[in-house]
């Protein structure tokens, strides 16, 4: 309580005048107005978006890493705990466990799935874009420039159009359709990392390995950071795509199909990244298909005995709600 020889305002500290006062009010009124937003993007800043994608370019300059394909936000969360340096998304993986075909997820539904992962984990994330969800390039960069919007590291585009008849768009509209991507993600300023994919192997082109060289190279051409031709399998053919798109790095898909393939003799092909598609999830799948048909068909539940520890999985995501 003051009394009266308390002073307020002494000899140094003169009454404000008007101006102070409507000064001190200004800056009272801007410290309670709501703060301008930072450009974020789901948890990232502008300059975190860069800087992720950066170290993603990085890894792919030397060496030769392994780009593990989580489907769901338990499993990327449990991909960065065992360490690996960065993820991408799997459209079969996430597919399947909505109960849906690959490629029949909409296109809203797999952005707001590739945000949820950018979000539960700091490494740099790859999405699986299929073909972009669109035929023309124009649509191509529309939704590429959504796509870069998630906070996503890098993104793939393929070449596969859907269609039966023609399963492989025409080789100029597919050369557009990457060079549209690459427009839209040097508009973000973001510095993502293209990835250009042809399923010529995937499709059942009569002649996979002249196909792919041809568009690889152009798609290489056209501002593609990474060449990826799924299904590739044949050592000497994996080391015709490396030597043709060099100095760019190249992606070669392992799962149950050529399971053989090693991290080791891949690095001697010159592959820089190994992705793994949909192999974890299918590995997943299969383990709980046998489980599943065992307890149906004989009654016993021996195969649920090598289960993961729940114990373990409660560690691991304790805090991340």
């Amino acid at each position: 309580m003051l009394r009266d020889n308390d002073p307020i305002y002494g000899a140094e500290d003169p009454l404000p005048t008007k101006i102070e006062i409507h000064q001190c009010q200004a800056e009272a009124v801007q410290e309670l107005a709501p703060k301008p937003k930072q450009d974020k993007i789901f948890g990232m800043n502008a300059a975190q978006k860069i800087s992720v994608a950066t170290k993603f370019r990085a890894m792919h300059q030397s060496g030769c890493f392994v780009l593990p394909n989580p489907w769901d936000v338990g499993t990327a969360i449990y991909l960065e705990h065992l360490g690996f340096n960065a993820l991408a998304t799997t459209s079969a993986g996430f597919a399947f466990s909505r109960g849906k075909r690959d490629g029949g997820v909409p296109r809203d539904e797999l952005l707001v799935h590739i945000r949820e992962i950018v979000q539960a984990t700091a490494l740099p994330v790859n999405a699986d874009f299929l073909n972009g969800f669109a035929d023309t390039p124009e649509g191509v960069a529309a939704n590429v420039k959504l796509c870069v919007g998630t906070g996503v590291a890098g993104l793939s585009v393929e070449d596969n159009s859907q269609d039966p008849a023609a399963p492989l768009y025409e080789k100029n509209l597919a050369v557009e359709r990457i060079r549209a991507a690459r427009a839209a993600i040097d508009a973000s300023e973001t510095g993502a990392v293209l990835t250009g994919r042809c399923e010529a192997w995937l499709v059942h082109d009569p002649t996979p390995l002249r196909t792919a060289l041809e568009r690889l190279a152009a798609y290489a051409e056209a501002g593609a950071d990474c060449l990826y031709a799924p299904a590739v399998s044949n050592p000497d053919e994996i080391v015709q795509i490396v030597k043709t798109v060099a100095p760019k790095p190249v992606n070669i898909l392992v799962s149950g199909f050529n399971h053989q393939l090693s991290l080791s003799q891949l690095t001697d092909l010159g592959v820089r990244r190994i992705s793994v598609g949909s192999g974890l999830a299918l590995a997943a799948w299969g383990a709980f298909v046998r489980a599943a048909q065992d307890i149906k068909t004989n009654g016993t539940f021996n195969l649920l005995a090598n289960n993961a520890a729940s114990g373990d999985l409660n560690q691991l995501f304790r805090g991340k709600s």
